[in-house]
């Protein structure tokens, strides 16, 4: 096949169907048992997917631990709170004793992202293409590179997702997955005590949510986590797109959205959640498609954290 970049074309439907016939209900499934105890699950597999896509594409490249002589994405600042990783691996072992050396990391995390957040909904929310191919290089300082900060304003994000080949339509979609899960007061409470370096509150950020936020952060240095979609972070759903026209996004990088009128006016074609969902669909897509290896390329790892030696 030659190694040369493979675009969206190279995925298909059920991949695995000769190779691996149950690998799809086995993720599926292992998931949804975890998910049932856990509700942290959704918000964390679905931002692990992300920032895998957004670096190096999805390769799985996230998943790999660091060695002496190398730090690897997932000890880069931005990722120390990824959660979910036992996730994986727990379904990688499942899928290695029933077919060794066929599933690819990559389409595991896709997957698992996937059937997550569908649980509430008990119907896949989105289609998942498979034969992706695990990545053997993992680096740090290209997560920080790569990754969008929450801090940023409406032209650094556009800039990060036009890179990927993402639009601005995908940049507000995908914002929608703030819907679920928290964020840590850090990030954030120079908004509330220090947004120009002058002791004062982000104008931007309605004052009542700034009063309650306060009462979760007390200070600059305080590292409590918050919801990031208030009174629903454990429900995806479109309330995101209603709070933010309400003033209410947790981050810079939220009301960065009203920042800019073409962004400003997707925020409120967002705001039923059956509109939200047929868009989360088809950018979810298109982002489980970033710079994927297939064919030849990369590899399929036998343990997810480890590059096959």
């Amino acid at each position: 096949m030659g190694r040369w970049c493979f675009a969206a074309g190279d995925l298909r439907k059920n991949f695995y169907r000769t190779s691996c016939p149950s690998a799809e209900a086995i993720v599926k499934k292992i998931t949804e048992k975890l998910v049932a105890s856990n509700p942290d699950i959704p918000a964390d597999l679905l931002r692990m997917h992300f920032h895998d896509c957004f670096v190096r594409g999805c390769d799985a490249s996230i998943l790999i631990t660091s060695t002496a002589n190398s730090t690897a994405e997932k000890d880069a600042i931005p990722n120390l709170s990824l959660g979910g990783f036992d996730v994986i691996d727990e379904i990688k072992t499942e899928l290695e004793s029933k077919c060794a050396g066929k599933v690819s990391c990559a389409d595991i995390l896709a997957l698992a992202a996937r059937d997550a957040v569908s649980f509430q909904f008990q119907k896949p929310m989105w289609e998942v293409l498979t034969g992706r191919r695990d990545g053997k290089v993992s680096r740090a300082s290209e997560a920080l590179a790569n990754l969008p900060s929450p801090f940023s304003n409406f032209s650094t994000l556009l800039r990060s997702f036009k890179s990927k080949g993402l639009t601005v339509h995908d940049l507000v979609v995908l914002s929608g997955a703030h819907t679920i899960g928290h964020g840590n007061c850090i990030l954030f409470s120079n908004r509330l005590y220090n947004f120009t370096g002058k002791g004062d509150q982000d104008p931007s950020l309605d004052p009542t949510y700034a009063a309650f936020l306060k009462t979760k952060c007390r200070s600059l240095s305080d590292t409590t986590t918050v919801d990031m979609d208030p009174g629903s972070s454990k429900k995806f759903d479109a309330s995101y797109f209603v709070n933010l026209k309400h003033k209410k996004g947790l981050f810079q990088s939220d009301a960065a959205l009203l920042t800019d009128k073409q962004s400003n006016k997707i925020v409120g074609e967002l705001v039923k959640s059956t509109d939200f969902f047929k868009e989360f669909s088809q950018s979810m897509k298109r982002m489980g498609a970033i710079e994927v290896l297939t064919g030849n390329s990369g590899e399929i790892r036998k343990k997810c954290g480890v590059i096959n030696s």
